[in-house]
């Protein structure tokens, strides 16, 4: 309502209700970006500050450049990746649920089928299923979109 009454307080009355609505529409979103990016950074950084419980510990030097040779490619060839990342990221976010739980915990967590199959309360042999469904499906929508990995 502050806002409102301070920018536009010079606009007839009739505009009010779609100003406000538009109004309290971004600052909604604004208020969620932000938590989720505040949340994102403390979870990240959380798991670092208590890792040796030395008050001499520092972020950077735990960070190690996985590969090297990443260093020497063009900007197009970055650019290609970072495309090639978001398609994978958007037909992941497409497979079903649980075939997506499977996937991510298995590959992009690391976890093994059993503590996989622990945590998705069902049995090793349905996380294989769904992990190979699931791979599967990604692998045939990726080489619909001309990706071959």
């Amino acid at each position: 309502m502050l806002k409102l009454a301070e920018k536009y307080s010079d606009r007839p009355a009739g505009e009010f209700p779609m100003l406000f609505q538009r109004i309290l529409q971004n600052v909604i979103r604004d208020a969620f970006r932000r938590r989720k990016v505040r949340s994102t950074w403390t979870t990240l950084l959380s798991a670092f500050s208590g890792a040796d419980d030395d008050d001499d510990f520092d972020l950077l030097d735990t960070m190690v450049v996985d590969d090297p040779s990443s260093f020497g490619r063009s900007p197009e060839q970055n650019v290609g990746q970072a495309e090639v990342m978001a398609l994978i990221e958007r037909e992941i976010a497409r497979l079903p649920g649980r075939q997506r739980e499977a996937f991510l915990m298995r590959y992009w967590e690391e976890m093994d089928i059993s503590e996989t199959a622990a945590v998705m309360g069902c049995s090793e042999g349905s996380v294989k299923t769904h992990c190979s469904r699931a791979t599967h499906s990604l692998a045939a929508a990726l080489k619909l979109r001309g990706v071959k990995l």
